[in-house]
């Protein structure tokens, strides 16, 4: 079932260049984008990004965003995981409410799950480094390095700034080179 799940994944990353952000995501998020592939980006650029992903112009659905993050930090997952749900019902096309379900998902181990969360949020938001990173993550909890190598290389590929993230790749791309030798 996981080896199943991560090849779809893996199918879709390597078409996910080709995939457009949705419509209704804020266009101040290009400039954004844009900085944060300066090599030295404005100190609040990733901080914006994760604002402005996170926010809902719906002020009941923002209000359970704010709940539900309320209740990860508190590590309480089922409260988590049934607001969570609510808003990928409520609003399917909200990439980070799917992002943060796969995240609650993640921390569960509950890996298959996380990566149709992941596999929704990037249809949304193909930029979205985070998803892309917690995918890596998971390739690598599952041993697939080869996978898990191309998520990181693609979150780097849009925030080119995250040590843990290029960290990871490296180690991985050494896991690879051993592999293949």
């Amino acid at each position: 079932m996981i080896a199943r799940a991560i090849d779809m994944a893996f199918a879709a990353l390597l078409g996910l260049d080709a995939v457009q952000p949705a419509t209704h995501l804020p266009r101040r998020l290009v400039a954004l984008f844009a900085d944060l592939a300066r090599p030295a980006p404005a100190p609040d650029t990733e901080a914006l990004i994760w604002a402005l992903w996170t926010h809902h112009p719906d002020t009941s659905l923002d209000a359970a965003m704010g709940e539900a993050l309320t209740a990860l930090a508190a590590r309480r997952h089922a409260t988590a995981r049934a607001i969570l749900d609510h808003l990928v019902a409520a609003a399917p096309d909200w990439s980070e409410a799917w992002n943060k379900r796969a995240t609650l998902a993640f921390i569960e181990n509950r890996d298959v799950d996380s990566i149709a969360d992941i596999l929704r949020c990037l249809a949304l938001e193909p930029r979205h480094f985070g998803a892309l990173a917690g995918l890596g993550a998971i390739c690598a909890r599952q041993d697939r390095p080869h996978e898990a190598l191309l998520a990181h290389d693609l979150a780097l590929a849009r925030h080119p700034h995250l040590a843990g993230v290029a960290e990871a790749a490296a180690a991985l791309r050494r896991v690879v080179r051993a592999r293949l030798n």
